[in-house]
């Protein structure tokens, strides 16, 4: 099986975690002209005026059998994503670990996704799908910007938690309020109340609060893309979440059954 990474900035921190991968797949950089690439085994190269292009054309062809995103602009990226994979909106899903070692999967985590009701039980859907595969419990709890004590105290607070209990309702599932501690002793798959304080959630646990990103797949396509952020360490774990999701590609999370 053949992997693809973006390499935009900060060449060095892809090659190390390609080398990290040891050789168990063979992995192909996606650069800019001009980009020094160092040749190792295992590795291929496809140079481009638009790397982002070539990248999303290649998985979509099944050239290759799953992307990561890597350290390539995310703006281009997705939007090249976007419009070959014919879809309007993106789903990502990310596999976090806290810095005790407990996995779950969060989301939203871009801040244009799951601001309504549908997108959420979507997340929910796919979320259960994707945490099944990987062996994980398919209890999901979904937060709220407060307690139920809170009500009154702003409009947005009170539309938070009347959006969240709803979904509760409709999906069978858990509204642990603002209380993100009691959701994870419990829950493989966490909701946030919208896309910002899932972005700011997965923002504080890997860059301030010493846990780990596994990177963000792409879940209401049919091709695996796993989605990164160029400030991450690392992409080992990104590419080995690629691999896994890729030799299970037979499954589609399109589908919500």
């Amino acid at each position: 099986m053949i992997l693809g990474i973006g390499i935009g900035d900060d060449p060095s921190k892809v090659f190390r975690s390609v080398r990290k991968v040891k050789g168990r797949y063979h992995v192909r950089y996606y650069c800019r002209d001009g980009t020094d690439i160092p040749k190792t085994p295992n590795t291929s190269l496809k140079r481009s005026t638009a790397p982002e292009r070539a990248l999303i054309a290649d998985l979509m062809s099944g050239e290759i059998g799953g992307a990561v995103r890597g350290t390539l602009h995310a703006n281009e990226t997705l939007r090249e994503l976007k419009s070959q994979t014919g879809v309007d909106h993106l789903e990502r899903i990310a596999l976090l670990e806290t810095a005790t070692g407990k996995k779950f999967f969060l989301a939203p985590v871009g801040i244009d996704e799951g601001w309504t009701v549908e997108q959420k039980l979507s997340l929910i859907r796919k979320g259960q799908n994707i945490a099944r595969s990987f062996g994980m419990n398919e209890k999901v709890g979904i937060l709220s910007g407060g307690r139920f004590g809170d009500v009154g105290r702003h409009k947005v607070i009170d539309r938070s938690i009347a959006d969240a209990e709803l979904v509760a309702r409709i999906a069978k599932i858990d509204h642990y309020e603002i209380l993100i501690e009691e959701a994870i002793r419990e829950c493989s798959v966490i909701i946030a109340p919208d896309g910002i304080s899932g972005n700011l959630i997965f923002r504080t646990l890997i860059f301030l609060g010493k846990g780990r990103g596994h990177g963000a797949p792409v879940v209401n396509i049919d091709k695996i893309f796993v989605d990164t952020s160029r400030a991450s360490p690392d992409y080992t774990n990104a590419l080995l979440l690629a691999a896994t999701l890729a030799k299970n590609s037979k499954r589609s999370f399109k589908n919500d059954k």
